[in-house]
């Protein structure tokens, strides 16, 4: 009975770190996009858009590069075996780099990356809704766009 009241205890806790190292791990993330808008966009109004893109890319590429080779390759050999359309994130990250240089200068990084959140989290609605690229389906339902008009009150509320 102790063990199995411990091993609950110990499978709780660690339910609890790996949330809370998704969390810190997403806060992570969206600071570095609060970063890359402001810092992307000073290149590219000193530059021009597309040599900014050129930059923080190759600037990407080298520094993913770096870990790669000192894991010798890592699974890159396995490329062939992802979609072609996967291989479209590139792409996007060139969008998101080209919108983010052209919307900062005319609405400020607030808003840029309030609308760059807004878009994402409609896509992702859809994409968890549909199941799409091999995600579990989360359908829409009315919590969740409660929670959505919650964040549009909210996104509104700081762009006016």
């Amino acid at each position: 009975m102790y063990d199995s009241w411990v091993s609950r205890i110990n499978s709780r806790g660690r339910i609890v770190q790996v949330i809370v190292i998704v969390i810190l791990v997403g806060l992570v993330g969206g600071t570095a996009v609060g970063l890359q808008g402001p810092l992307s966009s000073m290149i590219g109004q000193r530059l021009g858009v597309l040599e900014s893109i050129f930059i923080i890319h190759f600037g990407g590429a080298i520094f993913s590069a770096i870990p790669l080779l000192l894991a010798q390759g890592g699974k890159l050999a396995q490329w062939q075996s992802v979609p072609w359309y996967a291989l479209g994130a590139g792409v996007l990250g060139l969008v998101v780099i080209g919108a983010i240089n052209y919307t900062i200068p005319r609405s400020g990084a607030t808003i840029t990356v309030i609308l760059v959140v807004i878009g994402q989290i409609i896509i992702s609605l859809l994409i968890d809704h549909f199941g799409l690229f091999g995600t579990q389906v989360r359908q829409i339902d009315l919590t969740r766009l409660l929670g959505i008009a919650i964040v549009f009150v909210g996104v509104w509320l700081v762009i006016r």
